[in-house]
Protein backbone atom coordinates (compact mmCIF):
# COMPACT_ATOMS: atom_id res chain seq x y z
CA UNK A 1 0.00 0.00 0.00
CA UNK A 2 0.87 3.63 -0.85
CA UNK A 3 0.08 6.76 0.27
CA UNK A 4 0.58 10.86 -0.37
CA UNK A 5 3.00 12.39 1.87
CA UNK A 6 1.76 15.02 4.44
CA UNK A 7 1.90 18.31 1.39
CA UNK A 8 2.14 15.87 -1.31
CA UNK A 9 5.43 17.19 -2.33
CA UNK A 10 8.63 16.29 -2.84
CA UNK A 11 9.86 18.01 0.52
CA UNK A 12 7.98 15.39 2.51
CA UNK A 13 11.45 13.49 1.81
CA UNK A 14 13.10 14.79 5.26
CA UNK A 15 16.16 17.08 4.15
CA UNK A 16 14.84 18.45 1.41
CA UNK A 17 13.80 22.15 0.80
CA UNK A 18 13.13 23.77 -2.51
CA UNK A 19 13.05 27.60 -3.50
CA UNK A 20 11.45 29.06 -6.77
CA UNK A 21 12.00 32.38 -8.47
CA UNK A 22 10.55 33.29 -12.15
CA UNK A 23 9.82 36.24 -13.85
CA UNK A 24 6.40 36.29 -15.58
CA UNK A 25 7.11 39.22 -18.16
CA UNK A 26 10.12 36.44 -19.37
CA UNK A 27 8.01 33.58 -18.57
CA UNK A 28 10.64 31.44 -17.42
CA UNK A 29 11.99 30.54 -13.70
CA UNK A 30 14.05 28.46 -11.75
CA UNK A 31 13.56 25.97 -9.37
CA UNK A 32 15.95 24.28 -6.86
CA UNK A 33 15.97 21.32 -4.86
CA UNK A 34 18.48 22.24 -1.52
CA UNK A 35 20.08 19.05 0.32
CA UNK A 36 20.12 20.64 4.14
CA UNK A 37 22.90 17.72 4.57
CA UNK A 38 24.75 16.52 0.90
CA UNK A 39 22.83 14.16 -0.69
CA UNK A 40 23.68 11.12 -2.60
CA UNK A 41 22.76 11.79 -6.18
CA UNK A 42 23.19 10.11 -9.79
CA UNK A 43 21.49 11.15 -12.84
CA UNK A 44 19.82 9.38 -16.13
CA UNK A 45 19.33 11.42 -19.52
CA UNK A 46 17.11 9.88 -22.00
CA UNK A 47 16.03 12.11 -23.98
CA UNK A 48 18.00 13.44 -27.35
CA UNK A 49 18.58 17.09 -27.05
CA UNK A 50 19.61 17.22 -23.06
CA UNK A 51 21.39 20.72 -21.65
CA UNK A 52 22.94 20.12 -18.25
CA UNK A 53 26.12 21.32 -15.55
CA UNK A 54 27.94 18.80 -14.07
CA UNK A 55 26.58 15.28 -14.42
CA UNK A 56 29.55 13.58 -15.24
CA UNK A 57 30.68 13.57 -11.20
CA UNK A 58 27.50 11.92 -10.97
CA UNK A 59 28.88 8.53 -12.34
CA UNK A 60 29.07 5.88 -9.85
CA UNK A 61 32.63 5.69 -10.68
CA UNK A 62 33.79 9.46 -9.86
CA UNK A 63 34.86 10.64 -6.52
CA UNK A 64 32.52 13.27 -5.55
CA UNK A 65 29.57 11.34 -3.75
CA UNK A 66 27.13 14.02 -2.87
CA UNK A 67 25.86 16.90 -4.15
CA UNK A 68 24.30 20.04 -2.17
CA UNK A 69 21.75 21.24 -4.45
CA UNK A 70 20.36 19.98 -7.77
CA UNK A 71 18.93 22.96 -10.25
CA UNK A 72 15.65 22.87 -12.71
CA UNK A 73 15.38 26.01 -14.97
CA UNK A 74 14.26 27.28 -18.24
CA UNK A 75 15.99 29.43 -20.66
CA UNK A 76 17.65 26.71 -22.74
CA UNK A 77 21.68 26.76 -22.72
CA UNK A 78 21.20 30.47 -21.23
CA UNK A 79 19.49 28.67 -18.14
CA UNK A 80 22.49 27.11 -16.65
CA UNK A 81 23.84 30.23 -15.53
CA UNK A 82 21.32 29.67 -12.58
CA UNK A 83 23.47 26.92 -11.21
CA UNK A 84 25.86 30.09 -10.43
CA UNK A 85 23.61 31.54 -8.44
CA UNK A 86 23.18 28.64 -6.42
CA UNK A 87 26.49 28.31 -6.22
CA UNK A 88 26.93 32.08 -4.84
CA UNK A 89 23.94 31.67 -2.40
CA UNK A 90 25.94 28.38 -0.87
CA UNK A 91 28.79 29.73 -0.71
CA UNK A 92 27.46 32.60 1.23
CA UNK A 93 26.02 29.70 3.67
CA UNK A 94 29.82 28.08 3.95
CA UNK A 95 28.60 24.62 1.96
CA UNK A 96 30.49 23.04 0.11
CA UNK A 97 33.01 20.37 -0.79
CA UNK A 98 35.76 21.06 1.29
CA UNK A 99 39.03 21.26 -0.94
CA UNK A 100 42.15 22.73 1.48
CA UNK A 101 40.78 26.15 2.76
CA UNK A 102 38.10 26.26 -0.12
CA UNK A 103 34.59 25.07 -0.48
CA UNK A 104 33.02 24.35 -3.83
CA UNK A 105 29.55 23.83 -3.49
CA UNK A 106 28.46 20.89 -5.83
CA UNK A 107 24.93 22.11 -7.97
CA UNK A 108 24.43 19.40 -11.09
CA UNK A 109 21.82 21.16 -13.17
CA UNK A 110 19.21 20.91 -16.02
CA UNK A 111 17.45 23.13 -18.63
CA UNK A 112 14.39 23.21 -20.72
CA UNK A 113 13.89 25.23 -23.80
CA UNK A 114 10.99 27.79 -22.98
CA UNK A 115 12.49 30.29 -25.44
CA UNK A 116 9.63 30.32 -27.40
CA UNK A 117 6.49 30.59 -25.51
CA UNK A 118 5.30 34.46 -25.34
CA UNK A 119 7.63 35.62 -22.78
CA UNK A 120 10.10 38.78 -23.69
CA UNK A 121 13.59 36.99 -23.96
CA UNK A 122 15.59 40.72 -24.69
CA UNK A 123 17.33 41.06 -21.39
CA UNK A 124 20.36 42.32 -22.73
CA UNK A 125 24.25 41.40 -22.67
CA UNK A 126 23.72 38.88 -19.33
CA UNK A 127 20.24 36.60 -18.64
CA UNK A 128 18.60 36.98 -15.18
CA UNK A 129 19.69 33.63 -14.81
CA UNK A 130 21.84 33.34 -12.56
CA UNK A 131 20.40 36.22 -9.95
CA UNK A 132 16.82 33.64 -10.46
CA UNK A 133 19.36 31.09 -9.13
CA UNK A 134 20.47 32.94 -6.12
CA UNK A 135 16.91 33.98 -5.31
CA UNK A 136 15.64 30.45 -5.59
CA UNK A 137 17.90 29.53 -2.83
CA UNK A 138 16.70 32.30 -0.52
CA UNK A 139 13.63 31.06 -0.85
CA UNK A 140 13.53 27.59 -0.17
CA UNK A 141 11.66 26.32 2.35
CA UNK A 142 9.19 22.87 2.81
CA UNK A 143 6.28 24.31 0.93
CA UNK A 144 6.47 26.00 -2.72
CA UNK A 145 3.99 26.66 -5.12
CA UNK A 146 3.60 24.69 -7.83
CA UNK A 147 2.02 25.07 -11.53
CA UNK A 148 3.50 28.37 -13.34
CA UNK A 149 6.45 28.52 -11.23
CA UNK A 150 9.86 28.14 -11.18
CA UNK A 151 11.30 26.27 -13.90
CA UNK A 152 7.67 25.51 -14.69
CA UNK A 153 6.68 29.20 -15.26
CA UNK A 154 7.04 29.26 -19.39
CA UNK A 155 6.82 25.16 -19.63
CA UNK A 156 4.64 23.70 -22.52
CA UNK A 157 3.12 20.81 -24.23
CA UNK A 158 1.55 19.67 -27.41
CA UNK A 159 -1.80 20.62 -25.90
CA UNK A 160 -1.63 22.45 -22.80
CA UNK A 161 0.30 24.70 -20.82
CA UNK A 162 3.07 22.78 -19.16
CA UNK A 163 4.23 23.71 -15.20
CA UNK A 164 6.26 22.70 -12.24
CA UNK A 165 4.54 19.48 -10.73
CA UNK A 166 5.55 17.34 -7.45
CA UNK A 167 4.43 14.79 -5.38
CA UNK A 168 4.96 12.13 -2.97
CA UNK A 169 5.10 8.58 -1.89
CA UNK A 170 4.83 6.91 1.55
CA UNK A 171 5.47 3.03 1.16
CA UNK A 172 4.59 0.54 3.61
CA UNK A 173 8.10 0.23 5.23
CA UNK A 174 8.07 4.01 5.97
CA UNK A 175 9.98 4.95 2.94
CA UNK A 176 8.83 8.16 1.65
CA UNK A 177 9.71 9.00 -2.37
CA UNK A 178 9.36 13.12 -3.77
CA UNK A 179 9.07 13.93 -7.37
CA UNK A 180 10.01 17.41 -8.85
CA UNK A 181 9.39 17.75 -12.49
CA UNK A 182 9.39 20.25 -15.24
CA UNK A 183 6.88 19.44 -17.67
CA UNK A 184 7.74 20.80 -20.97
CA UNK A 185 7.31 17.97 -23.53
CA UNK A 186 7.22 17.76 -27.00
CA UNK A 187 4.07 15.72 -26.74
CA UNK A 188 0.59 15.41 -24.33
CA UNK A 189 0.29 14.94 -20.85
CA UNK A 190 -3.19 14.62 -21.60
CA UNK A 191 -4.99 11.54 -23.98
CA UNK A 192 -6.06 12.65 -26.93
CA UNK A 193 -8.33 15.81 -27.40
CA UNK A 194 -9.74 15.27 -24.20
CA UNK A 195 -8.95 16.46 -20.67
CA UNK A 196 -8.02 13.44 -19.35
CA UNK A 197 -4.45 12.62 -17.85
CA UNK A 198 -2.03 9.51 -19.23
CA UNK A 199 -1.50 9.35 -15.21
CA UNK A 200 -4.85 8.43 -14.51
CA UNK A 201 -4.45 4.83 -13.02
CA UNK A 202 -1.54 6.31 -10.47
CA UNK A 203 -3.79 8.90 -8.91
CA UNK A 204 -4.32 9.65 -5.28
CA UNK A 205 -7.29 11.51 -3.67
CA UNK A 206 -7.87 13.42 -6.92
CA UNK A 207 -4.98 15.29 -6.97
CA UNK A 208 -5.19 16.44 -10.86
CA UNK A 209 -8.99 16.71 -11.09
CA UNK A 210 -9.97 12.86 -10.54
CA UNK A 211 -10.99 12.20 -13.77
CA UNK A 212 -9.98 8.70 -14.61
CA UNK A 213 -9.51 7.45 -18.20
CA UNK A 214 -12.24 8.12 -20.43
CA UNK A 215 -14.73 6.07 -21.86
CA UNK A 216 -14.81 4.44 -24.65
CA UNK A 217 -11.42 5.82 -25.11
CA UNK A 218 -11.47 8.21 -28.26
CA UNK A 219 -9.70 7.12 -31.53
CA UNK A 220 -6.81 9.44 -31.20
CA UNK A 221 -5.75 8.26 -28.05
CA UNK A 222 -2.47 7.19 -29.73
CA UNK A 223 -2.05 9.73 -32.16
CA UNK A 224 1.16 11.51 -31.23
CA UNK A 225 0.11 14.72 -30.34
CA UNK A 226 3.29 17.17 -30.61
CA UNK A 227 4.45 20.32 -29.97
CA UNK A 228 5.16 23.17 -32.74
CA UNK A 229 5.01 19.93 -35.55
CA UNK A 230 5.07 22.15 -38.19
CA UNK A 231 7.61 25.12 -37.27
CA UNK A 232 11.53 25.18 -37.01
CA UNK A 233 11.03 25.50 -33.38
CA UNK A 234 9.86 21.78 -32.95
CA UNK A 235 12.95 21.59 -30.80
CA UNK A 236 11.38 24.03 -27.98
CA UNK A 237 10.91 21.04 -25.26
CA UNK A 238 12.21 19.36 -22.64
CA UNK A 239 11.07 17.56 -19.38
CA UNK A 240 13.25 17.66 -16.49
CA UNK A 241 12.98 15.86 -12.67
CA UNK A 242 13.99 15.06 -9.23
CA UNK A 243 13.48 11.74 -7.79
CA UNK A 244 13.96 11.92 -4.04
CA UNK A 245 14.13 9.21 -1.26
CA UNK A 246 14.91 9.29 2.32
CA UNK A 247 16.16 5.65 2.13
CA UNK A 248 20.31 4.84 2.43
CA UNK A 249 21.02 4.18 -1.26
CA UNK A 250 24.28 4.43 -2.92
CA UNK A 251 25.47 6.40 -5.66
CA UNK A 252 24.77 3.03 -7.98
CA UNK A 253 20.99 2.31 -6.69
CA UNK A 254 20.49 6.14 -6.39
CA UNK A 255 21.01 5.69 -10.20
CA UNK A 256 18.82 2.79 -10.49
CA UNK A 257 16.48 5.04 -9.04
CA UNK A 258 16.82 7.57 -11.44
CA UNK A 259 16.40 4.70 -14.13
CA UNK A 260 13.06 3.50 -12.62
CA UNK A 261 11.84 7.59 -12.11
CA UNK A 262 12.15 7.59 -15.94
CA UNK A 263 9.28 4.82 -16.23
CA UNK A 264 6.78 7.85 -15.00
CA UNK A 265 7.46 9.51 -17.87
CA UNK A 266 6.26 6.52 -20.21
CA UNK A 267 3.41 6.38 -18.35
CA UNK A 268 2.21 10.03 -18.17
CA UNK A 269 3.31 11.63 -21.35
CA UNK A 270 2.97 10.10 -24.83
CA UNK A 271 5.41 10.44 -26.76
CA UNK A 272 8.76 10.48 -24.31
CA UNK A 273 11.92 10.31 -24.69
CA UNK A 274 12.15 11.76 -28.41
CA UNK A 275 15.14 12.91 -29.67
CA UNK A 276 13.75 16.60 -29.52
CA UNK A 277 13.45 16.25 -25.59
CA UNK A 278 16.27 16.43 -23.25
CA UNK A 279 14.27 14.16 -20.56
CA UNK A 280 16.46 14.10 -17.47
CA UNK A 281 15.60 12.64 -13.98
CA UNK A 282 18.06 13.26 -10.98
CA UNK A 283 17.74 10.71 -8.30
CA UNK A 284 18.71 12.42 -4.75
CA UNK A 285 18.95 9.58 -1.57
CA UNK A 286 18.98 11.85 1.63
CA UNK A 287 19.25 8.64 3.88
CA UNK A 288 17.48 10.65 6.63
CA UNK A 289 15.27 7.32 7.28
CA UNK A 290 18.29 5.35 7.96
CA UNK A 291 16.39 2.48 6.33
CA UNK A 292 18.56 0.20 3.24
CA UNK A 293 16.24 -1.34 1.24
CA UNK A 294 16.94 -5.01 0.37
CA UNK A 295 16.65 -6.37 -3.26
CA UNK A 296 13.20 -6.81 -2.77
CA UNK A 297 12.16 -3.39 -1.33
CA UNK A 298 14.15 -1.94 -4.02
CA UNK A 299 11.62 -2.82 -6.11
CA UNK A 300 8.67 -0.97 -4.75
CA UNK A 301 10.86 1.70 -4.20
CA UNK A 302 11.11 1.76 -8.14
CA UNK A 303 7.73 1.52 -8.56
CA UNK A 304 6.86 4.05 -6.52
CA UNK A 305 9.32 6.54 -8.01
CA UNK A 306 7.52 5.90 -11.17
CA UNK A 307 4.15 6.45 -9.98
CA UNK A 308 5.23 9.69 -8.28
CA UNK A 309 6.84 11.07 -10.88
CA UNK A 310 3.55 10.21 -13.25
CA UNK A 311 1.74 11.99 -10.65
CA UNK A 312 3.76 14.87 -10.63
CA UNK A 313 3.86 15.51 -14.26
CA UNK A 314 0.03 15.05 -14.12
CA UNK A 315 -0.28 17.77 -11.11
CA UNK A 316 2.48 20.46 -13.24
CA UNK A 317 -0.13 20.22 -16.21
CA UNK A 318 -2.96 20.26 -13.67
CA UNK A 319 -2.11 22.85 -11.58
CA UNK A 320 -0.41 25.74 -14.70
CA UNK A 321 -2.64 29.09 -14.86
CA UNK A 322 -3.04 31.67 -17.33
CA UNK A 323 -1.07 34.48 -18.13
CA UNK A 324 -0.94 36.99 -20.55
CA UNK A 325 0.85 36.29 -24.28
CA UNK A 326 0.73 32.64 -23.41
CA UNK A 327 0.44 30.75 -26.72
CA UNK A 328 -1.26 27.39 -25.16
CA UNK A 329 -4.34 27.61 -22.71
CA UNK A 330 -3.86 26.05 -19.32
CA UNK A 331 -5.99 22.88 -18.50
CA UNK A 332 -8.43 24.54 -15.76
CA UNK A 333 -9.23 27.05 -18.84
CA UNK A 334 -10.05 24.00 -20.79
CA UNK A 335 -12.12 23.06 -17.68
CA UNK A 336 -14.61 25.79 -17.65
CA UNK A 337 -15.68 25.46 -21.52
Amino acid sequence: MMRKGPNNLITDVAGLLVGNAEDHRLKSGVSVVLCEQPATAAVQVLGGAPGTRETDLLAPENTVQSVDAVVLSGGSAFGLDSASGVQAALREMGRGFEVGPHRIPIVPAAILFDLVNGGDKDWGRFSPYRDLGYDAVRAAGPTFLTGTAGAGTGALTATFKGGLGSASTVLANGITVGALVAVNALGSATIGSTRHFWAAPFELDDEFGGLGYPAPMPQDATLPRLKFREKQSAAANTTIAVIATDAVLSKAEAKRLAIAAHDGFSRALWPSHTPLDGDLVFALATGASGKAPLLEDFIDLGAAAASTMARAIARGVHDAVAADNDTKPSWSQQARR
